[in-house]
């Protein structure tokens, strides 16, 4: 299945493959035709009825990422989340992504994580629709390798384009449990070695055209808690926005 994608250009940086762990005992993948899929378990399904609802997309919408609920651990992963009117699903735990690559499983572990005050590891990705049949593709890394799609039928109001998108951070906690810190626990001021950030962020027209959108809303549920910073025209560049985010949550030391 080879969809028909916008001509995304090409970001600098290094690929990032070597980040996720390795699962596969030849080194190769699965065969061609499958796809890695997670062996669901008694414990998983107990868990997954344990995740909260879908919750109002509006400012303040809170969501499992690292979440023991979910996976079990507090492991770093790649993971996804849709929500389309009522239903919301994580992964693949309910019918919605068509995962199609061989190699990179959703909910694959990280084995490399960014430390306070060393060097930043970061990932690319991108989301972009299919020109022919409307499906949105999530693509990783730098050579936007596809990792699978979301089909345009289980949308509504996404099935020709979006009209809203977001950067930054979530952290969830289930009721009457404080809120977790989100990043390293530090409020953002702009140092990449102490905190979590989106960089050269670009957003495309219909056309496939990188548009300069300049109309942007920093917002956080708790500013005493939680801060995003977002910077247009980073390093001088039109068309890109640099964006940082983290907080303590409500484990503060006082």
């Amino acid at each position: 299945m080879k969809p028909t994608l916008h001509k995304l250009k090409q970001n600098s940086g290094t690929s990032t493959t070597s980040g996720l762990s390795t699962i596969w005992l030849n080194g190769e993948g699965c065969p061609i035709g499958t796809v890695p899929i997670k062996r669901i378990g008694k414990e998983d399904l107990i868990r997954q009825r344990h995740i909260p609802p879908p919750e109002d997309i509006t400012f303040g919408v809170q969501l499992a990422v690292v979440d023991p609920t979910l996976y079990g651990d507090t492991k770093t992963r790649l993971f996804i989340h849709f929500q389309a009117d009522n239903i919301h699903c994580f992964n693949i735990l309910c019918p919605g992504f068509v995962l199609v690559n061989t190699k990179i499983p959703i909910d694959m572990v990280y084995d490399t994580i960014s430390q306070i005050g060393e060097a930043s590891w970061e990932d690319t990705m991108s989301i972009d629709r299919d020109l022919v049949n409307g499906n949105w593709w999530l693509l990783l890394e730098e050579d936007y390798k596809q990792i699978g799609f979301w089909p345009q039928r289980i949308f509504t109001d996404l099935k020709s384009f979006a009209t809203n998108v977001e950067w930054g951070g979530v952290v969830y906690s289930p009721t009457g449990v404080p809120g977790p810190p989100m990043d390293s626990g530090l409020l953002p001021i702009g140092n990449t070695g102490h905190e979590a950030y989106c960089r050269k962020i670009t957003v495309l027209n219909n056309k496939g055209e990188t548009i300069d959108e300049d109309k942007t809303t920093a917002y956080a549920d708790n500013p005493d808690l939680y801060k995003v910073v977002d910077i247009p025209h980073w390093q001088a560049a039109k068309r890109q926005h640099f964006v940082l985010y983290g907080g303590p949550g409500e484990n503060r030391q006082v």
